[in-house]
């Protein structure tokens, strides 16, 4: 499983999303850029791909401490993304490729756009490790507010509106119905992911351990009734591609999903959804501070209507997602002190306010909620 999640950056219009703390998002061209075995690719993609035309070129579209996504160019002009896990140190469970792979080749063809599984390839030989190939999709994806400046008024209201509508159609789908159903376990999903974040969370050595432990006790106190679906894992508007009228064209980074309780999904989403006049800061950066997108509560009220969930619950499951983006930013911030990612301009010193404020900010929603529930 993935544990980082992007918290800042700029985004071109591109197919692909996520760009981590620190990480860079400028269009990278090379005729070898890192992560890619040019020679070794060609002879693969030739074999394995239908039409590819002889030589395919490679340029980094998104990269940082997520998984890699590269722009490839044939000879014909035909556009293609690869996706291979980032170059640096991992975590035995990070950056799964598979899962990507089998996420959106399930998917693929139901009311959730997503990009056209192409190819996967399972030597490691190659280039280093697995990697998949999809269809490009060109679209913009909206990381921040200055992506935002780039539809009107009214794009993005649709956007917001649509991607809920994604989000509905989504957690409306029957794993067993893709052929995801071995996926689905017994038990309680928010239980297993406090327990998995607070492993990696003590492991991390976090400063603010106390705090932090303190808002998993409440949390594991008021755990509600669990709901079931497919579950994106980071879903938000840097990890989709919008049309100009704002349309949902493609979800992409599938490596958290899981099979759990859809209203993660809700809460997560909400929890990085900033909005003029908030006193506190969202989760994540991202595009929803500038005018004319939809507000938290009208996003709720549409996911209500749309899925036919009942969202009573929802205050949880945002606290929850604000702990969870606490611990996900100690454990990168740790990886990086201890040199196990490499050097790759994160400069661990410049975040710990940052990290800080998550921390804070995570502690005082979880113990609203705490509070609400004694009241």
């Amino acid at each position: 499983m993935r544990n980082d999640i992007s918290m800042t950056g700029e985004i071109p219009r591109h197919h692909a999303a996520s760009v981590e703390p620190g990480g860079s998002s400028a269009l990278e061209s090379a005729s070898e850029p890192a992560g890619i075995r040019t020679e070794a690719v060609n002879r693969w993609l030739a074999e394995n791909v239908e039409g590819v035309a002889e030589p395919v070129s490679f340029s980094l579209i998104s990269g940082g401490r997520s998984n890699l996504t590269f722009r490839a160019t044939d000879a014909a002009g035909t556009v293609r993304a690869l996706r291979r896990p980032p170059t640096g140190g991992l975590l035995s469970t990070a950056h799964d490729m598979s899962r990507e792979w089998r996420f959106i080749t399930a998917l693929w063809g139901t009311d959730v756009p997503v990009p056209e599984p192409v190819a996967y390839c399972t030597d490691t030989e190659i280039t280093g490790c697995e990697f998949y190939v999809m269809n490009f999709v060109d679209g913009l994806v909206l990381a921040g507010e200055q992506d935002a400046n780039r539809l009107s008024l009214a794009a993005r209201t649709q956007a917001g509106t649509n991607l809920i509508d994604v989000l509905a159609a989504l957690h409306r789908i029957e794993p067993e119905h893709v052929g995801l159903g071995d996926l689905v376990r017994g038990g309680n999903y928010v239980e297993r992911q406090l327990r998995r974040w607070q492993i990696q969370l003590h492991q991390s050595g976090s400063p603010d351990l106390a705090l932090l432990d303190e808002a998993h006790e409440i949390l594991a106190a008021h755990i509600p009734e669990q709901g079931f679906g497919i579950v994106h894992g980071d879903f938000r508007p840097g990890n989709l591609a919008f049309g100009d009228d704002g349309s949902v064209l493609a979800v992409f980074d599938w490596e958290l999903a899981t099979v759990g309780d859809p209203l993660a999904d809700l809460g997560w989403l909400l929890a990085s959804w900033g909005q003029p006049g908030d006193e506190v800061p969202p989760s994540l950066v991202g595009p929803s501070t500038a005018p004319g997108f939809p507000t938290r509560a009208e996003l709720a009220d549409r996911y209500a209507e749309s899925s036919g969930r009942d969202v009573s619950r929802l205050p949880y499951y945002v606290a929850f997602a604000r702990w969870r983006i606490a611990c996900i930013a100690a454990g990168v911030q740790a990886r990086y002190r201890s040199g196990a990612m490499g050097d790759d301009g994160y400069h661990a010193e410049e975040r710990v306010e940052q990290l800080h404020q998550q921390v804070v900010t995570a502690h005082q929603a979880v113990r609203d909620l705490g509070n609400r529930r004694k009241g």
